[in-house]
């Protein structure tokens, strides 16, 4: 197991291989993501238009197995930043976590502990922002596909001192596995300052 670090025009050799875990990752409960290349390839376009984003790579032999990625909030699409505006904070001091995703087989081995870490260093490192986040869906407890072994991470990300922030809420669409449509789903953001690493 290695991890690489590439930012900039030097992730587009791995786009195609994060699209390929996002699909077969979120396709668990809670997301249920029933994903398709075309809008993998349309979403992860804004990371490989940014000068400033960030992959962080697992990778076992030459096999990509998990990813975390990040850019400026600035420069993702409104539906991320209108909460931000709305509630008063400066999109441009805000590094966005697009997401963590790791195969089940090398999960447990401190993977996501260093996707959290790769990203914070590479926004303290820029020196323009206050904060990081991410943004995660919300299902019910009662959600029929809920596994009866899940085991939510809202105690991984406060350890790793990340606050729920749930006033910072928005909505996206997908169709969940055994849909025949896109649904619309409540997501929130969890927050951690900068200046308190």
């Amino acid at each position: 197991m290695r991890i690489e670090v590439r930012q900039g025009q030097a992730i587009g050799p791995f786009i195609d291989d994060l699209a390929r875990l996002r699909i077969e990752v979120f396709r668990a409960f809670p997301y249920l993501y029933e994903g398709s290349l075309d809008y993998e390839q349309t979403y992860l376009a804004t990371y490989a238009r940014s000068a400033e984003s960030l992959f962080v790579l697992a990778f076992d032999g030459g096999a990509v197995v998990g990813a975390a990625t990040g850019v400026p909030m600035s420069e993702e699409t409104d539906a991320f930043k209108a909460p931000f505006r709305n509630g008063g904070w400066n999109p441009e001091r805000i590094f966005y976590f697009g997401e963590s995703v790791l195969l089940p087989a090398w999960r447990g081995r401190g993977i996501g502990v260093r996707f959290f870490e790769e990203r914070e260093a590479h926004a303290r490192r820029a020196g323009r922002f206050d904060h990081c986040c991410f943004c995660a869906v919300e299902r019910p407890q009662d959600h029929p596909l809920r596994p009866v072994d899940y085991v939510p991470l809202a105690g991984f990300w406060n350890r790793r001192g990340y606050v729920h922030r749930p006033e910072l809420r928005t909505e996206f669409s997908w169709r969940d596995v055994g849909e025949g449509e896109e649904t619309a789903k409540p997501m929130s953001f969890w927050m951690k300052d900068i200046d308190r690493w």
